[in-house]
């Protein structure tokens, strides 16, 4: 069997930004939640078997206690931040398996679910239906990959190590030294995505990288980076715990829960509720996840 993990908040952001506004018989706005589900649906009918999503019920986590500067809810327009527990609500009438995500984060859901999951004989791969760049510490040979259903691609192992110049496994290393605006921290100043490949593609990790520049035998400006690395090893690491999923996350007990056997009665009126929405063309400016 394939396992399919669904960034439920990504595809909730995706869906949002992509199709029209679509409101309801009470003028509720379920335009970004009917995408999603529309599109979950078509997962199941091109025959998906074992399905699970992740959601973020709520967008902070314990990360905040971690580094002040990490992502929040402020800014997120309130029609979208309006619709996640409905997206929630909607999957679980469809019979799906979903993880509505409070302490931690929709990710470590996933990274969690696919560690479970791939511990399975019966599975023969977990697909984690996510670009997130974060994701890519999850992947495992050929046995859990990474799936951009919009692009209609997969990442195994060697797609991490051919997109990022290192593996899986430093992965929360390169985020640390190179920071994800997206998820609030900065990284170590000077440090790019070349420099951050080229050091951890030798050393691995970044207790590994040696103060002396002189030893590492790369082409970066090793003595820039080295000051600055010596400097602020401590944030990196901070950092680094920042970006490691967490994958002991309950998720499960057999991957026999992610099973789907067709929508529970109470989708009928999900989709009552969608098949009546009206859809408003008037667009959104974009804004990226």
């Amino acid at each position: 069997m394939i396992v399919h993990l669904v960034d439920g908040t990504f595809e909730l952001f995706r869906h949002y930004y992509g199709v029209p506004k679509a409101l309801d018989k009470n003028g509720v706005e379920v335009g970004a939640v009917r995408g999603v589900v529309a599109s979950v649906r078509g997962m199941l009918n091109f025959g998906a078997t074992h399905v699970g999503v992740a959601t973020d019920h709520v967008i902070e986590s314990f990360r905040n206690q971690l580094w002040p500067g990490y992502k929040t809810s402020e800014g997120i327009a309130p029609d979208l931040l309006a619709q996640f527990h409905p997206l929630e609500e909607a999957l679980v009438a469809l019979g799906v398996k979903v993880w509505p995500m409070i302490e931690y984060e929709a990710d470590d859901a996933l990274g969690a679910a696919a560690v479970k999951a791939a511990l399975d004989p019966r599975v023969t791969q977990v697909r984690i239906c996510s670009p997130d760049k974060d994701l890519s510490q999850c992947v495992r040979g050929t046995r859990i990959v990474q799936e951009d259903r919009l692009r209609r691609t997969i990442r195994d192992e060697a797609g991490v190590i051919a997109k990022f110049g290192v593996g899986p496994g430093s992965i929360p290393d390169y985020l640390a030294l190179v920071g994800d605006s997206s998820d609030g921290y900065p990284g170590l100043a000077g440090w790019g995505a070349k420099s951050a490949s080229a050091v951890l593609a030798k050393f691995g990790h970044i207790e590994n990288i040696p103060d002396d520049p002189t030893t590492w035998g790369v082409n970066v400006r090793a003595g820039a980076l080295a000051a600055t690395l010596k400097r602020d090893r401590e944030l990196a690491l901070l950092f680094r715990d920042i970006a490691t999923i967490r994958t002991d996350v309950p998720v499960f007990e057999s991957v026999d829960e992610l099973e789907w056997h067709g929508p529970t009665p109470a989708f009928a009126a999900v989709k009552a509720r969608f098949d009546s929405a009206v859809s408003d063309d008037s667009g959104r400016a974009p804004r990226r996840n």
